[in-house]
């Protein structure tokens, strides 16, 4: 028994090892859909009037290059039917706009045409606790043998909040992406903490909080919930599209991908001692 064990094992190593080629599979392609990334961030401290919207398409599963969509109209309109227009920088896909008045509690309504098709969509912009304390904690994660990075704000009472946590350092490609409610903390001290277990003294941490909305909330839930199945691959496809708030007016079948938010958010950086 002993010798077939080693005779199977045998084979299947020469197997693993001999298989090196790269087998392409012939899948099907839908028609493309239009990808709009449209997040309006206003950060504190800042005027807010400097915005940006891209403007994509989906593509093959193959395929190395992200198609963009040019001579699009995008515009972005408040409650007092002031209209802000994004600007088309050539060649990039990407529209701005310099003039953008931010106010917290307004609502705003994102239009984009492209192609015959528009298409739009409403949020609004929603405030964020300020920043207070970072803590660091040399004895923190699982194992109590990791640096553990807390962020302190004081979550406003008499009302439901809804946060977007990104933690993003200097040693380290991926980031931490996070949402989270006050249901269980409102109107109490509270924090956001570093995912990372690779975190060293040095590192630089970035660390910003957005104030959403509750559909954004939802729909990041999804999103986050999907990437991080299965260890949060990369290369995971998802398991079905997920629609955001944004509409197609023309045509509701052709529906686009992306969402449309708009925040106030509060950032700080912070040096692991």
């Amino acid at each position: 028994m002993k010798r077939i064990n080693l005779i199977i094992a045998f084979i299947s190593l020469l197997i693993l090892t001999s298989c090196e080629e790269v087998v392409q599979l012939d899948l099907p392609t839908a028609p493309p859909r239009i990808v709009i990334e449209a997040s309006i961030n206003w950060q504190k401290g800042t005027t807010g009037n400097f915005q940006k919207i891209k403007l994509t398409t989906t593509t093959g599963f193959y395929d190395t290059s992200v198609p963009i969509v040019s001579g699009a109209t995008v515009s972005v309109k408040n409650s007092s039917n002031v209209n802000f227009n994004f600007s088309e920088i050539s060649g990039k896909g990407e529209y701005v706009c310099t003039n953008f008045i931010p106010v917290i509690n307004e609502k705003y309504t994102l239009t984009v045409t492209s192609n015959g098709q528009t298409y739009t969509a409403t949020e609004v912009l929603k405030s964020v606790a300020p920043i207070t304390e970072v803590i660091q904690n040399d004895k923190g994660g699982f194992t109590g043998n990791n640096i553990e990075i807390k962020t302190y704000f004081n979550d406003p009472a008499n009302e439901s909040n809804f946060y977007l946590y990104n933690y993003s350092y200097s040693s380290q490609v991926l980031q931490n992406f996070y949402v989270d409610e006050d249901t269980f903390y409102q109107g109490n001290r509270f924090f956001s903490v570093s995912l990372s277990d690779k975190v060293k003294k040095g590192d630089k941490i970035n660390v910003t909080h957005f104030g959403i909305s509750k559909s954004y909330y939802n729909y990041l839930s999804v999103l986050l919930s999907i990437a991080s199945n299965g260890g949060g691959s990369p290369f995971q496809s998802p398991p079905a599209t997920v629609r955001g708030n944004i509409i197609n007016t023309t045509n509701a079948a052709n529906y686009p991908l992306g969402y449309f938010s708009i925040s106030e958010s509060d950032k700080i950086e912070y040096t692991v001692q």
